[in-house]
């Protein structure tokens, strides 16, 4: 069983920036063989992947956030990060992180970013 902690998330002004992060812990020994990946869910919506970063750290993003976020992971300290510039309305939602494209079965609770006008 792998436990996904979400922390970093508030309400932010347009334009403001945030830093998420994730610690992952359980059963998982070691973070960097998997691909992983922040997802959000807005109110109505699905739960989309936003951010992905490969084994070797190669990134990938959803062109609604490219140019803006960047993830990075500390393999050492199972950790994966969103660094959330420029934010937009549009980014409100509950992030969270999870194993990219073949998520675990077991999400953490989240973290809500909440953008302002």
């Amino acid at each position: 069983q792998v436990q996904l902690v979400e922390s970093g998330g508030g309400l932010v002004q347009a334009g403001g920036s945030l830093r998420l992060s994730c610690a992952a812990s359980g059963s998982i020994f070691r973070l960097f063989v998997f691909a992983m990946g922040w997802y959000r869910q807005a109110p109505g919506k699905q739960r989309e992947l936003v951010a992905s970063i490969s084994v070797g750290g190669s990134t990938n993003y959803a062109d609604s956030v490219k140019g803006r976020f960047i993830i990075s992971r500390d393999n050492a300290k199972k950790m994966v990060y969103l660094q959330m510039n420029s934010l937009e309305l549009g980014d409100t939602a509950v992030y969270y992180c999870n194993k990219a494209y073949d998520p675990w079965d077991s999400w953490g609770q989240g973290t809500q970013v909440t953008v302002s006008s």
